[in-house]
């Protein structure tokens, strides 16, 4: 995986997904190894994998703050 917006402020994000994601319902552990954070169509996503797929999706809006996404965007599917 390529790194899109700077190492640490990659880290930071994808830790804040992970901690978004057990706050509210995950029940499954994503893998550090194959989430993180990706761009698609000029926005950024925190995607959260384990070995089954994609367990949850986050939009970077541009303050900084994670937005869940209901729906996947194709690219991430």
């Amino acid at each position: 995986m390529q790194k899109i917006i700077g190492t640490d402020l990659e880290d930071e994000i994808t830790r804040r997904a992970f901690a978004a994601y057990f706050r509210t319902d995950g029940t499954d552990q994503p893998t550090a190894a194959t989430s993180g954070v990706e761009k698609h169509g000029g926005k950024h996503y925190a995607v959260l994998r384990n070995r089954n797929g994609v367990l949850a999706c986050y939009r970077v809006r541009n303050d900084g703050k994670l937005k869940r996404l209901v729906r996947l965007p194709e690219e991430i599917k």
